[in-house]
């Protein structure tokens, strides 16, 4: 594939337009956000109607808000959409309903999180069931293009919002937490912050070199006695797993309530 359209050029539209190495045609009935974004990039083309990008486009990226994409389903199969290939990043719309309005086998859906503008996205990427192959591995490659991309079961995208969408607030907390508890010891809050950050980093880089489990890694770092242990046991006096675990099921089950109004409301 060496051309896409995409319809949307919002934060998360725009962010993917601008980090795909290939030949992007966009759409927005925003025609400013859509010229912003052609200024900055000389591979995407703007296009002033939905008719002129299905001239262009045989593969189509929806990144339009779900209340939107409704309104845009008549137009869209008065245009063909039964014969296009589709991404769409439209929140909470499912593929049962995506297939239906599309007329189509050929959509795969994305959940990326918010890092997308800067190429460090987590997406989750599910094709609907009958979709091609060439599809698939298409949409793998686009996901892959602003991070790192996990073919998932669309079931699987509440747990996805869990451990990903929703973790990137946990982490932050946690940083903060961990910066707090430098400036208790004396640390000023930026540089404690900046210690803890490239800490994270630090840690899950060895994860990435070694491909080892992080209860491994965790026992390696506390010796007998030490002050690492400290750590861990005041951890583990205040429950700091088992909060982890419920935030994860929190997410995951607001998103599965989320789903479920989004798409009575996309139909």
């Amino acid at each position: 594939m060496d051309t896409i359209g995409i319809i949307g050029c919002g934060n998360m539209g725009g962010a993917i337009a601008g980090s795909l190495q290939m030949k992007v045609i966009v759409y927005d009935s925003d025609s400013r956000k859509a010229e912003q974004l052609a200024t900055n990039k000389a591979t995407i083309t703007v296009v002033d109607s939905l008719q002129a990008l299905f001239k262009e486009c045989s593969t189509m990226l929806i990144a339009v808000k779900p209340q939107i994409l409704s309104t845009l389903y008549p137009e869209l199969q008065a245009l063909g959409s039964n014969s296009k290939r589709w991404i769409s990043i439209a929140a909470g719309i499912p593929l049962s309903v995506l297939t239906e309005k599309l007329g189509t086998h050929e959509i795969v859906r994305f959940m990326p999180n918010i890092a997308a503008q800067y190429g460090r996205a987590v997406t989750a990427v599910a094709p609907a069931e009958g979709c091609s192959a060439s599809l698939r591995e298409d949409a793998l490659q686009v996901a892959s293009s602003f991070g790192s991309a996990f073919l998932l079961p669309e079931s699987q995208f509440s747990a996805f919002i869990g451990i990903s969408g929703s973790a990137i607030a946990y982490v932050f907390s946690f940083l903060h937490a961990l910066a707090m508890g430098g400036v208790a010891q004396g640390i000023a809050y930026p540089q404690a912050l900046q210690i803890a950050n490239d800490t994270l980093k630090s840690a899950t880089s060895l994860i990435d070199a070694t491909k080892a489990n992080p209860v491994e890694l965790a026992t390696r770092v506390c010796s007998a006695g030490g002050t690492t242990i400290e750590g861990m046991k005041a951890l583990a006096q205040g429950g700091f797993e088992g909060l982890v675990i419920r935030a994860v099921e929190a997410s995951s089950e607001k998103s599965k309530m989320l789903e479920e109004q989004a798409a009575k409301q996309g139909k």
